[in-house]
């Protein structure tokens, strides 16, 4: 047992419930608890939407498969940021101009609330939960790698936890859990990665050959993970356009306060998260060398103690010694804890305002009955996540947040983005191709080979490959463009007519909350 983790964790969750404390004081009406009352300024919003961003999934996920893949696993690095672009020139600033909580406001905005909020809202709850899944796998398998309890009770233990943050502070205790985080977890892997670069006298040529003569020179090439074209691009896709879906990442638009703000965020959240992906690659090559022949770290069978997903914890160990590993390990369980508040948050405001508030009682709710709802919603939220992450124990958590980036991609980015951007969309399109893109992500994730075979026990898969983008992000948009084209209701008329008006609130952010008017 790691005394100096075991003290680093204690200081951490007594600062964050602290932290809770604080915020609980100052969250009083529902647009503090879902936009911490958008004050938050762009420098601090950019630091938390990096700290959403760069979850468990981010830094042991994707150091582990640069460490079992090699180059490979840069397509996760690279993928993960380049979404980021998208967020910056077509989405922030009008997301920002026309929503209020959540990005079901801007989907529904000129569209029939009931079916495009209840369609946003299951979107988000899949990608929501996905989400979830992977972080408290990560959560597990470091708590019980350091504090030596059972995986079941460390899963239990972070969500418990989770639900404390969400359900007291809203949005500012987590916004602040978020920017602490962030920074800590930037100082952590720097340190990490200037402690791998050293051990190779700075020397990027010293280190792949290194880890060439460790594992061959099959780490260096591409197709130790994705090895056909429809997988490669299925996998850019995803991540590509599911970044701009992401619930909890949009969400994060609505706490600033106006339009440049949200620009700025974007622009400093994008220089964080690229710098933090070149350090995952030079933590997965630094472990190949370092960690992956020391019998220290390896179980009797040759693989690493806690499975692959902890090659960053254990590297953390052979650079700085039991009190680096204590502040990694504590870096990495803040990183899980930041997350799943936001992502917790995020699912509830889908259940509270989108469904509950606008579908079952069309707006007619005050504002205690819609945070208590969301209250509920969140503690329910949080024992589906703690049973499904004892059920995901053995999967990859790089690759769990790519089925969640797919859902994201395929359910909520296409309707969200021709709602802003094509004048033509009617509200039956944008029901049934959401629909039919959320089904298609869904099904093809159940048949495909991670459900179908690693946990139902089925024999071969149905759907051969793990990446099913290509194919849903495809059915929702032809399907929204078709069934769009195809509408001639009164309905879809007033769909039409009312682009007008929303493009110029999106451009100009007249009428918008928090918006300075010329």
């Amino acid at each position: 047992m790691n005394v100096a983790a075991i003290l680093m964790f204690l200081i951490f969750v007594a600062a964050t419930l602290g932290i809770t404390y604080w915020a609980a004081q100052r969250t009083k009406t529902a647009k503090d608890f879902y936009t911490a009352g958008g004050g938050i300024t762009g420098f601090q919003n950019g630091l938390a939407i990096s700290g959403d961003y760069m979850s468990a999934a981010s830094f042991l996920g994707i150091s582990a498969l640069v460490y079992t893949s090699g180059y490979d696993g840069l397509i996760y690095s690279i993928g993960f940021l380049v979404g980021w672009p998208v967020i910056l020139f077509l989405i922030a600033e009008r997301l920002r101009n026309l929503g209020k909580y959540t990005f079901a406001d801007v989907a529904s905005y000129r569209l029939s609330q009931t079916p495009i909020r209840t369609l946003s809202a299951f979107g988000a709850l899949a990608t929501v939960i996905l989400y979830l899944i992977a972080q408290l796998v990560g959560a597990g398998q470091l708590i019980q790698l350091l504090f030596g309890l059972p995986y079941w009770m460390a899963v239990v233990i972070v969500g418990a936890l989770m639900i404390l943050y969400v359900t007291f502070g809203g949005m500012l205790a987590t916004t602040w859990v978020q920017i602490i985080k962030a920074i800590l977890l930037l100082s952590g892997a720097t340190f990490i990665a200037l402690g791998v670069l050293y051990s190779f006298d700075f020397s990027f040529e010293k280190m792949f050959t290194e880890a060439i003569k460790v594992s061959g020179e099959a780490i260096m090439a591409p197709g130790g993970l994705v090895n056909n074209w429809f997988d490669a691009i299925s996998l850019g896709i995803a991540l590509m356009f599911g970044t701009a879906g992401l619930p909890h990442i949009l969400m994060r638009f609505f706490t600033v306060a106006d339009a440049k703000e949200a620009r700025k965020s974007v622009f400093f959240a994008t220089g964080f998260i690229g710098y933090f992906y070149i350090l995952t690659f030079i933590i997965g090559f630094g472990a190949i060398v370092l960690i992956s022949k020391n019998p220290e770290y390896l179980t009797g069978e040759g693989g690493l103690i806690g499975g692959n997903n902890m090659a960053a914890i254990h590297l953390s160990h052979a650079i700085g010694g039991d009190i680096f590993l204590g502040f990694i390990s504590a870096v990495a369980f803040a990183t899980i804890l930041a997350v799943v508040s936001g992502l917790t948050l995020a699912g509830a405001s889908a259940v509270s305002h989108d469904l509950y508030a606008n579908v079952f009682r069309r707006g007619k709710v005050n504002e205690a009955q819609e945070m208590k709802i969301s209250k509920i919603a969140t503690v329910v939220l949080g024992m589906i996540a703690i049973g499904l992450g004892i059920a995901f124990e053995k999967q990859n958590i790089a690759f769990m947040v790519g089925l969640a980036f797919a859902i994201a991609a395929s359910a909520n980015f296409p309707v969200l983005f021709l709602s802003m951007y094509w004048s033509k969309l009617t509200t039956r399109g944008a029901f049934i191709g959401g629909g039919l893109g959320l089904l298609t992500a869904v099904v093809l994730v159940v048949i495909g080979p991670i459900v179908w075979v690693a946990i139902l026990g089925n024999e071969e898969a149905i759907f051969g490959s793990k990446y099913p983008a290509l194919i849903s992000v495809t059915v929702a948009f032809v399907g929204i463009w078709l069934f769009s084209i195809l509408d001639n209701s009164k309905r879809a008329e007033q769909d039409r007519a009312a682009f007008e008006a929303q493009d110029i609130r999106c451009q100009t952010g007249i009428g918008a909350e928090g918006a300075v008017t010329h």
